[in-house]
């Protein structure tokens, strides 16, 4: 009975991840930061920085990073404000939304947070 609904659960599993594969939802481009930095918006590239995040997410650590660090990574920021860096992402892959990361720096310029916008 347990290799039942073992093999019940990652046959869902399995069902789900190439559902969301299928429709496009799960996107993977490998982090590039030369392509970050260098990115122009047009309607070639208009999901490259989105196609990048996760990638991003998992192979660099950001939290703990300094701010040369983080520019060095990922270029100067379109605006700053306060301790706080905001990158446009671009068109996401989904209905007519566009994105940002924001990261925000503590006091002695070091990444406590990051998060992705969406709307």
């Amino acid at each position: 009975m347990k290799k039942i609904f073992k093999y019940g659960i990652l046959s869902f599993g399995s069902i789900i991840l190439i559902g969301f594969l299928v429709k496009g939802h799960i996107t993977y481009e490998p982090f590039d930061s030369e392509k970050w930095k260098n990115w122009i918006e047009t309607e070639e590239t208009w999901f490259l920085r989105w196609d990048m995040m996760n990638s991003l997410r998992h192979s660099h650590n950001l939290k703990g990073k300094t701010k040369m660090e983080i520019i060095e990574l990922l270029g100067e920021p379109e605006s700053k404000i306060n301790n706080n860096f905001y990158y446009h992402l671009g068109a996401a892959r989904r209905g007519i939304d566009i994105g940002t990361l924001t990261i925000k720096f503590d006091e002695t310029e070091k990444v406590i947070e990051f998060k992705v916008w969406r709307g």
